[in-house]
């Protein structure tokens, strides 16, 4: 009787046993299935594609937005986006992208801190068979994948010949952007096509031409208080690569009473720009539309991964190879159609760039 009762004890201790053990596996499973989950993320299916996107900044307003479009484009599109962003550090980007390649992504969205340097985030990304997209920026020297920007010689060619339209002759201040960033170089080509020609037959004065370190509106501010006081106030027109920069010239202007009566050029069509267009301080902007430019990037990587046809018809050469380019159409931003191709686009907000 006591072995009976022995083993009707035993069995029903294995089957407590495996009842609890068959929870315990019920309970972990869920976990591991989402333990590589990320705060970007919209699904962790095994299926999903994983896109690692890494930005220089989030301190320009058009960087904020380039994120916030490529978010929900991902999300829509059920893409897995895992995001970093380097605040225009070099080295910080390249650890971050190595971080992201050890994430398993599947393509890498690069838009560098620093064209050259971040030659060795395509090399090593290539190393991990992933493909890389140079998003707005062109990376230098490597065999980069695609470029996917805006046509950014063109972007400096309708800033230049605005400008000197409207001031034909005169003392010019030529700013460009970053040294770092190659799109910069591109601008200030695109711009001098016109300025040139005007300077070289003695028509402009370039008083001042000078480059804008990691486009710091506060440096932009320093060389414009600089110009203003070497040649007594007596300027004419500004050459500012983009609205920060402009930004930064106009608080010098300001200081001198002189804001608003020196035209002076921008880009990004950023909201405190569009409010100073409409108030008169700031001339005019380039409008690229980085909602299209950051879905375009979202979908370009599909058709990457998919083995799909790009339609890159065009080619920029980045001191290596020619690579496949899709260049995005820029649009002139002034006074007089701010409303059409801002407001009425959904851009900004009428209430917003009128502060009404």
């Amino acid at each position: 009787m006591k072995k009976l009762v022995n083993r009707i004890s035993l069995f029903l201790f294995t089957l407590v046993f495996l009842f609890a053990c068959s929870g315990c596996v019920t309970s972990v499973q869920p976990t591991d299935a989402n333990s590589g989950s990320d705060s970007d993320s919209t699904d962790t299916s095994k299926s999903e594609i994983s896109i690692g996107l890494s930005l220089p900044t989030q301190k320009e307003e058009r960087w904020v937005k380039d994120r916030i479009t490529m978010e929900a484009e991902a999300k829509a599109l059920g893409v897995d986006l895992k995001v970093q962003v380097s605040e225009d550090d070099a080295v910080k980007q390249d650890s971050q992208c190595d971080y992201l390649i050890s994430q398993g992504i599947d393509i890498l969205i690069l838009a560098p801190s620093d064209a050259k340097s971040s030659a060795s985030i395509v090399d090593k990304a290539h190393k991990a068979g992933i493909k890389v997209i140079s998003y707005d920026r062109l990376v230098m020297g490597t065999d980069v994948d695609v470029y996917l920007s805006f046509d950014n010689v063109k972007v400096g060619e309708l800033q230049g010949e605005y400008i000197t339209k409207l001031v034909p002759k005169g003392n010019y201040v030529v700013l460009a952007g970053s040294p770092s960033d190659n799109n910069a170089t591109l601008f200030k080509k695109g711009a001098m096509k016109y300025i040139q020609p005007l300077a070289d037959k003695g028509d402009i004065k370039i008083v001042l031409e000078d480059a804008i370190t990691d486009w710091q509106p506060s440096e932009a501010m320093k060389k414009m208080q600089t110009a203003l006081s070497a040649n007594g106030n007596k300027i004419d027109a500004v050459l500012a690569p983009n609205d920060g920069t402009a930004g930064g010239c106009i608080q010098a202007l300001a200081e001198q009473k002189l804001d608003g009566k020196i035209p002076i050029t921008g880009q990004d069509s950023e909201l405190q720009a569009a409010q100073r267009i409409v108030q008169g301080t700031q001339t005019m902007t380039i409008f690229k539309d980085t909602r299209e430019l950051g879905k375009e990037a979202i979908k370009i990587a599909k058709k990457i991964l998919n083995g799909e046809d790009l339609g890159a018809t065009q080619t920029v050469n980045n001191e290596k190879i020619d690579v496949p380019s899709i260049l995005l159409t820029p649009v002139v931003v002034d006074k007089n159609n701010i409303d059409d191709v801002l407001i009425n686009s959904g851009y900004l907000k009428k209430d917003d760039v009128y502060k009404k």
